[in-house]
């Protein structure tokens, strides 16, 4: 069963740009280290310094390795004086309608 990672970052203002840097380099490490891992980054139009990302993966066991690894702990740490506040969510799907998720259910 598809679990989901959310994460909701608020970042210090004028900290926006380095932040999607650096969220793009964990990103790519995550493709490099967790092969088949996709995510995306999305940014409030009313409130420009919150960001939410999301991501599937295909067991929480999955998600439990990805925390922690080096790879998360080292993006994680590069992105920590840019950030006001970070929460993590683990979620299951409750509906879905259409291809809300970009891709087939």
């Amino acid at each position: 069963m598809t679990v989901y990672t959310l994460g909701l970052w608020r970042v210090k203002a004028g900290r926006e740009d380095d932040f999607v840097a650096a969220w793009q380099e964990l990103a790519h490490s995550t493709q490099r280290d967790f092969p088949g891992s996709s995510a995306v980054l999305l940014r409030d139009r009313d409130t420009p310094n919150l960001f939410i990302s999301s991501g599937p993966w295909e067991s929480m066991g999955q998600v439990d390795a990805w925390r922690d690894s080096e790879t998360f702990r080292a993006g994680t740490e590069k992105m920590r004086d840019l950030l006001e506040s970070f929460e993590a969510h683990t979620l299951d799907r409750a509906a879905v309608a259409g291809d809300a998720l970009g891709h087939s259910i």
